[in-house]
């Protein structure tokens, strides 16, 4: 059966300089075993199958796919499948915001702008589990980076769906510098960039896959439990821009805000680099 099909370049105005999201925006009648196969043969970080909502609070609801299984939750992924949704025709219930059904839960994502100077951001999730790593991790993860632990400024559990421990080092040159080895858990890695740069922070995310240590190019889910650690310890100061993949030649730009509330939100920019239909 033929699908609408899109190929989305997420946290970038221009294309092939952030990460590419493959989305199926007709997924209903397939199984998950046919799900998890298309993702695993697309090799992209993430895979994502649109489906009619159940809850009625959302506009739509999606699977989020790595190549090995399934997501509750997924920044890139988020605002990717919601700018693929609306290219297609998609209208939300309400003007100017987004619900997404995922397995965390309803996500609220806002558009700004034109349809096509649009920017989509996403309500960072509430965290799943967060609070210290202890020593003996917090050493075992210092020697998968390559760095002595005292290089180590801070680390703190940082899990929103994926299972982040997000670790801070003194600078964005010392982010830069890494050269890990077989990661065996979910690692975000951050330090900040000097006053005065157009970018606040560096990132860099690892995971561990069959083939070894994956670098992802740009990370919605970690920018957004990073936001949400740096700006509770006063280590950031919202709005500020970070930037990811600088390593793998991208030049992802991710956009941190808050609301009145507090609430924190994580976006930028998408564009639509494949467009067709896919035989599933």
């Amino acid at each position: 059966m033929s699908r609408p099909f899109a190929q989305v370049d997420v946290f970038t105005a221009v294309p092939y300089h952030g990460n590419p999201l493959a989305v199926v925006l007709d997924g209903r009648g397939l199984t998950t075993e046919q799900m998890q196969r298309f993702a695993h043969w697309t090799n992209l970080s993430e895979t994502t199958f649109v489906l009619p909502p159940s809850d009625p609070a959302a506009d739509y609801q999606v699977r989020i796919f790595t190549g090995s299984g399934e997501l509750p939750f997924a920044g890139h992924p988020t605002l990717g499948t919601c700018h693929a949704w609306l290219e297609a025709g998609g209208v939300p219930k309400a003007p100017g915001e987004i619900v997404q059904q995922c397995g965390a839960g309803l996500v609220r994502v806002r558009s700004t702008g034109s349809d096509r100077d649009r920017a989509l951001a996403f309500a960072a999730p509430p965290l799943l589990r967060s609070g210290p790593v202890d020593e003996p991790l917090a050493g075992h993860i210092a020697g998968l980076l390559g760095i002595a632990r005292d290089e180590i400024v801070d680390l703190e559990w940082a899990d929103n769906g994926p299972g982040w421990v997000a670790v801070l080092l003194r600078d964005a040159e010392a982010v830069l510098a890494l050269k890990p080895g077989r990661v065996d858990l979910d690692l975000g890695v951050v330090g900040p960039h000097p006053q005065g740069s157009p970018h606040a922070f560096e990132l860099r995310a690892f995971y561990p896959s069959e083939v070894g240590t994956v670098e992802d190019p740009v990370t919605g889910s970690l920018n957004a439990s990073v936001a949400q650690w740096l700006l509770r310890t006063g280590r950031a100061a919202a709005p500020y821009v970070a930037a990811q993949g600088t390593v793998l030649g991208r030049a992802g730009r991710v956009h941190v805000s808050t609301d009145d509330d507090g609430g924190v939100w994580v976006g930028g920019s998408s564009v639509t680099c494949v467009t067709g239909q896919v035989e599933l």
